[in-house]
């Protein structure tokens, strides 16, 4: 019998060499290399905008500022507020009733209203729930109706039934504040008030007549640089102004009656 031998196949052994090992990174200056690989990128330095705009916009001179009223004088010699009232008292009421709410939207209430109840007196009768229901499509209408009843209350038992013919008498009135009073001084008593409203104040910045952070501001300052004999109409021709032309979004610079002096730098002409 013949034997075959039997091949038995020897497997090699193979050996890895270790990888080399990294050195150790002390843990002080790892945290400053992580904190300095997900820091965010600093924001450019702002700069100041003073330091951009000092004389950016040039100041009105008097001549300029008399020219500007001067042109809405003659485009409008005799400017009416836009709300109807009776006397005093109604324009008193229209007024508080305008706070948050359009003209429009104010005489198409009171026009029932008035026919109504047009002095202090009429106004407790009518009461504060038939108040109400006239006034119910003027926004915060509830309020307001608390307010009037209680103005009129207030006029009847401290001023004799008469709108008073102070600044500090009328703002003690429920509902009335500062602009109620120089609305009301200037259309019922011809006194020469500024009455700051969103169109004014818009228009005293972007024109650069009265710049100002809060109406008070833009109030004093108009009264500071318009000339005396344009003070009486003054309030109306900004207010007109501001409402018609000098629009809060899309200003119409074309039809401007002022555009040639005008200080806002994004002006269309």
């Amino acid at each position: 019998m013949l034997i075959v031998p039997q091949y038995i196949p020897i497997m090699a052994k193979i050996t890895r060499k270790p990888a080399p090992r990294k050195a150790a990174v002390p843990k002080k200056k790892a945290k400053a290399v992580l904190k300095a690989a997900t820091a965010k990128p600093k924001a450019p330095a702002k700069t100041s905008s003073k330091a951009t705009r000092p004389n950016s916009i040039k100041s009105w001179t008097p001549a300029e500022i008399h020219e500007v009223f001067s042109r809405f004088r003659k485009a409008n010699p005799e400017p009416k507020g836009e709300l109807e009232h009776i006397n005093p008292f109604t324009l008193l009421v229209a007024v508080v009733l305008s706070a948050q709410a359009t003209d429009a939207g104010v005489n198409k209430a009171t026009r029932a209203l008035f026919e109504v109840a047009d002095t202090p007196q009429k106004m407790l009768d009518l009461g504060e729930e038939r108040l109400r229901e006239y006034i119910k499509t003027i926004g915060l209408y509830r309020t307001k109706a608390k307010n009037v009843i209680a103005l009129s209350a207030k006029v009847l038992s401290e001023f004799g039934g008469e709108v008073p013919r102070t600044r500090a008498e009328i703002e003690s009135l429920p509902g009335a504040g500062r602009k109620t009073a120089n609305v009301v001084l200037n259309m019922a008593f011809g006194e020469h008030t500024m009455a700051v409203d969103t169109h004014v104040f818009r228009v005293g910045n972007r024109t650069g007549l009265a710049p100002g952070k809060t109406p008070l501001e833009v109030e004093l300052g108009l009264e500071k640089v318009i000339p005396a004999e344009f003070m009486l109409h003054a309030h109306h021709w900004l207010i007109l102004h501001g409402r018609y032309t000098c629009l809060a979004r899309k200003p119409r610079c074309e039809v401007c009656l002022i555009n040639d002096l005008c200080r806002w730098p994004e002006k269309t002409v």
